[in-house]
């Protein structure tokens, strides 16, 4: 029994020593992964720092810059990391991780699969010049201004004051019309006037009137002017101008100006715009003689 706790005690005291001078050879090389480590730790903030910089100066959301930054930190870190362990002859322990950051990377990207194709269309719409904070968009039945866009929606706020919020995934998969990009809108108006009206007189009188209301419409001859088709109680037409506009508010107070001064012009000029009327006609001719009522009701 003696002999076999002296052999386990030697046993003991020799992986001992050998560990003791594992430790004592590798000291230099621990020192210098130590270093490399808090080497990496002081170099990723300066990048952080740099790479947010250099982001806001393309991108306007702090999100989308925070977080290229952090990554680029991460990196940086993971760099050091891989570095330290590599002095350290842990390549086995270097590849473990690899194939442990793969299997999880994996794992949590199949489960968070929808919230990281948001994420991704985030960046994406952030990096879109077309598409900037305080554009007036419509997409997937919404149209209002854009108030943010980050990592995970896109919001909009409409004309009458309500905000949307929209997954950043469906506004890249879905048409996206933006007023923004353009200077210029197209304002249609539709109406009609009475039958005995001259219909001429009519034309040059509306294009005057748009004309003289909207100081970018230079000359009559710029407004469009065609008749539409012969109603039941009016001649219609369809008008069509253009103004400098870049949202639908815009738009909305243009035609909203243009219908009043449109009116206020027919009226001086006696120019009718009918309202829809009907006619009834009774081909059957009643009576109301008391005799003619009786006799009515005896043969029913």
């Amino acid at each position: 029994m003696k002999d076999q706790l002296a052999e386990a005690y030697n046993l003991l005291i020799d992986k001992l020593e050998g560990w003791f001078n594992i430790i004592v050879t590798n000291i230099p090389n621990l020192i210098l992964a130590i270093l490399v480590l808090f080497a990496a730790y002081f170099v990723s903030k300066y990048v952080n720092k740099y790479v947010s910089k250099l982001m806001a100066r393309r991108v306007e959301q702090n999100s989308i810059t925070n977080m290229v930054g952090r990554i680029s930190a991460v990196v940086v870190v993971l760099a050091g990391l891989f570095l330290a362990l590599g002095i350290l002859n842990l390549s086995k322990t270097l590849t473990s991780l690899l194939a442990g950051a793969g299997v999880a990377g994996l794992a949590i990207g199949l489960a968070l699969q929808g919230t990281l194709s948001n994420t991704f269309a985030g960046v994406v719409l952030s990096f879109r010049k077309k598409i900037q904070i305080g554009h007036w968009v419509e997409t997937n039945g919404f149209s209002g201004e854009v108030m943010d866009i980050n990592l995970k929606d896109f919001t909009l706020k409409e004309a009458d004051n309500n905000i949307v919020v929209i997954p950043n995934k469906k506004i890249l998969e879905n048409p996206l019309k933006n007023y923004t990009l353009t200077t210029k809108m197209r304002v249609f108006l539709e109406c009609g006037v009475g039958y005995e009206s001259d219909l001429e007189q009519v034309e040059q009188l509306t294009k005057e009137t748009i004309c003289n209301t909207f100081d970018q419409i230079e000359k009559p001859e710029d407004v469009e002017f065609y008749y539409t088709e012969y109603g039941g109680s009016s001649i219609n037409y369809l008008c069509r101008f253009w103004i400098d506009a870049e949202n639908a508010l815009e738009k909305l107070r243009a035609k909203s100006t243009a219908i009043i001064e449109i009116k206020k012009a027919y009226d001086k000029a006696d120019i009718n715009i009918p309202f829809p009327i009907r006619t009834l006609q009774f081909d059957n001719k009643l009576s109301f003689e008391a005799q003619d009522l009786e006799k009515q009701f005896s043969d029913n």
